[in-house]
């Protein structure tokens, strides 16, 4: 387990997954009949809505913070460049805790905000792959609900030995679930389109209902992180294309030039965001 994080964690890991992730559609486009962006663009919209949108105004309602909807959409936007340039997506988190503990947000809560909203992603991945009726919904409940149980079981191991590190407001609402649940289902079914664009820039096509088994299936193999474009869950959706009939060729260009295109965003939303982050510290320090 230790060499597991290590390998995890390495950023030389890192970069071979990025450099796999840019260079695998470089590769294997070139070698297919017909290649057309426009599907990419159609599924790349409403994908940047459901992450740069949908998914701060779930954290939002996660949150007990009294900060405008542009604070969170901005921090978001911050927080996945940063996932992006980290192993496992973890600087995503850590940049949120982080935003949220520099705007006078005590510790525990903003611990908790995180990982909260992180478990409802979770569970609302699980719904919508039920609600579409994916063949295997029931692992993945399995595994919200395992995450869910070692959340309960990790809280009170910390209100017994460090009671400090929990939060100190209360929990949001039931109708703030509901409301987080709702959104975290439409951004998977962002995802989802994100995914049959990409596929349809290959020439090949799927029905929805046969795309979101292989997508369900894939996120079982997400509890192994690994860098984006190159990680378990993306080999387990190479692996599920092609199990319903797409060449190997497509299926792997469709898959890393979905985690490709989500550089685009984040570098142009993200990095403005940091950068006008950057310039207003040092416009109040120099004041």
């Amino acid at each position: 387990m230790k060499h597991l994080r290590t390998i995890v964690h390495s950023k030389t890991v890192l970069l071979l997954g990025v450099a796999v992730a840019l260079a695998v559609p470089a590769v294997t486009l070139p070698r297919l009949p017909s290649v057309s962006p426009w599907p990419i663009l159609l599924g790349l919209l409403p994908w940047m809505i459901g992450k740069y949108v949908l998914c701060p105004l779930r954290w939002r309602a996660l949150t007990n913070a009294d900060f405008g909807r542009r604070w969170f959409l901005r921090a978001y936007a911050e927080s996945e460049l940063l996932g992006l340039l980290t192993p496992g997506h973890v600087g995503a988190d850590l940049w949120r805790i982080r935003r949220l503990t520099h705007a006078d947000v005590p510790r525990g809560d903003a611990v908790a905000s995180v990982a909260v909203d992180r478990t409802v992603g979770a569970v609302g991945l699980a719904m919508f792959v039920v609600f579409a009726g994916s063949a295997l919904p029931w692992r993945m409940m399995l595994t919200a609900l395992g995450i869910g149980l070692a959340f309960v079981v990790g809280f009170l191991v910390v209100r017994r030995v460090r009671p400090k590190l929990l939060p100190l407001g209360p929990l949001p609402p039931p109708k703030n679930f509901a409301h987080a649940l709702a959104l975290s289902a439409a951004y998977q079914a962002s995802i989802a389109m994100l995914l049959l664009g990409t596929l349809g820039a290959t020439g090949y096509t799927l029905s929805p209902l046969e795309l979101l088994g292989a997508f369900g299936a894939s996120q079982v193999a997400g509890a192994v992180p690994g860098p984006n474009g190159a990680s378990p869950r993306d080999g387990a959706l190479v692996v599920g294309l092609v199990a319903l009939g797409v060449p190997w060729t497509a299926a792997a260009a469709a898959v890393t030039l979905k985690a490709a295109v989500a550089w685009l965003p984040a570098l142009a939303l993200g990095g403005a965001s940091l950068i006008a982050t950057r310039r207003m510290i040092r416009h109040t320090a120099a004041a």
